[in-house]
């Protein structure tokens, strides 16, 4: 026999610090994105590079950030580098664990997106008088981006899901953070984790839609 009886009114009460929260949550997932891109286009640069150890070592990034869970990942950052005595705290952990699975999986993205352009593509550049770096930069790259677009936003959806994990590490001003404290001085669980269910799942759809709007503008032909 079910008798949970509803207190909707203490979690809307507490609905603006949760999405103070929100806010904290909205911009570790999008340094971590900024972080994860600038890391990703450096380790596709390495996997074209020729260079056997730099090609090995973008590798293994990419398989360790696509092959092991988000939540090892941040422990690492912030436990396992504890141990050789860099301390982090809780929102520098979280920012470099979700940095470092985002650069693995957009690192993957862009080497499917470089796969789609024809190798025609540089040539033509080069035949044009177009350095290598020049016709990389201003011939693939852009074509590149447009075709990992898309699934860049993905990635910061799943980024945005994963600031979650901080509270594993003591993360508290997230919101994730919030939700937990409200709930463990109030023991209202199902109200307080079914309004940040909703506020994630706002924060994720306006993100897309976001993301179709500007890829609607940039890439119209």
């Amino acid at each position: 026999m079910l008798n949970y009886t509803f207190h909707w009114n203490q979690a809307f009460k507490a609905l603006p610090q949760m999405l103070d929260g929100a806010v904290v949550t909205l911009q570790i997932a999008l340094l971590s994105m900024v972080l994860g891109l600038a890391i990703a286009l450096a380790l596709t640069a390495f996997r074209l590079s020729g260079n056997r150890i730099l090609s090995g070592f973008a590798t293994s990034w990419v398989e360790v950030a696509r092959n092991t869970p988000a939540l090892f990942q941040i422990y690492m950052a912030h436990f396992g580098l504890g141990n050789f005595g860099i301390h982090l705290s809780p929102y520098t952990a979280l920012l470099i664990g979700i940095a470092f699975n985002n650069a693995g999986y957009l690192a993957e993205n862009f080497r499917g997106a470089l796969k789609a352009i024809p190798d025609t593509q540089a040539r033509a550049g080069r035949s044009l008088g177009m350095t290598p770096i020049q016709a990389f930069r201003l011939i693939v790259l852009p074509q590149m981006l447009r075709v990992a677009f898309l699934p860049a936003t993905n990635q910061m959806v799943w980024a945005i899901l994963m600031t979650s994990l901080g509270v594993t590490v003591g993360m508290n001003t997230d919101l994730a953070g919030i939700t937990q404290e409200l709930n463990a001085r109030s023991f209202r669980t199902f109200e307080f984790f079914a309004l940040a269910a909703v506020i994630y799942y706002i924060i994720a759809k306006l993100v897309t839609l976001a993301a179709r709007l500007v890829a609607a503008r940039m890439f119209k032909y």
